[in-house]
């Protein structure tokens, strides 16, 4: 049986292509609660046109983000390879804040990575995380009570600002970030953070920071 997947017309790949364009442009702005009649808006395109290409929003979030994921995992790369645990690490939240900061829809990606749109990227953007983690916890640097857990709902924090703050004060995210920094380093008068959060704890606050994929 010939399963050769035929290309695209050219006219069809154009309109693929705007899709895609618009979908970013959209996300960037509103994040996963914009809808597929928002992209095909904003594309000028008939909302049959993004069905007909991308039968769901899932389907289109993953065809826009996957790639802007995997510029993320070369940040974690970087992290890993600087001369430093504790450069590399504050380096990382400093660099994924700011490309989280001028992108909602790739903030709300990056707080969903270990879901199934995007399992591929999150299985090899979670392990060098830990590995960034661990590598500050040897050298001494970052409290040895915080966790890969708290890194999702740090940056949802710190985005969420972000987001709110642009209009009025862009860079007002970085101030908070910089307090938070400093809470990460390990010191011997550090508090008591309780108890650390589970896989379940940190799925039960990406849905109420992420909008759901479901809705058209």
């Amino acid at each position: 049986m010939d399963t050769e997947v035929r290309p695209l017309r050219r006219d069809a790949q154009r309109n693929r292509e705007r899709i895609i364009e618009a979908a970013h442009e959209v996300f960037a702005t509103r994040g996963f609660a914009a809808t597929l009649d928002d992209v095909a808006h904003h594309a000028g395109v008939g909302v049959g046109t993004v069905y007909r290409r991308f039968p769901t929003k899932e389907a289109l979030v993953e065809a826009v983000f996957t790639d802007r994921l995997e510029d993320m995992v070369s940040l974690a790369e970087d992290a890993l390879a600087a001369p430093s645990a504790w450069e590399g690490l504050v380096t990382f939240l400093h660099r994924a804040a700011r490309m989280h900061a001028a992108d909602r829809g790739l903030r709300d990606a990056a707080l969903t990575m270990n879901q199934h749109h995007f399992a591929q990227v999150g299985e090899h953007m979670l392990p060098l995380i830990q590995q960034i983690l661990d590598r500050a916890h040897t050298e001494g640097t970052l409290r040895p009570d915080v966790g890969i857990h708290d890194f999702p709902i740090i940056m949802a924090m710190v985005t969420e600002l972000a987001q709110n703050s642009a209009a009025c004060r862009p860079q007002l995210y970085e101030r908070y970030l910089a307090l938070i920094v400093d809470g990460l380093r390990a010191r011997p008068d550090n508090g008591d953070l309780g108890p650390q959060l589970t896989d379940d704890d940190v799925q039960a606050v990406m849905r109420e920071c992420v909008p759901p994929l479901k809705s058209r």
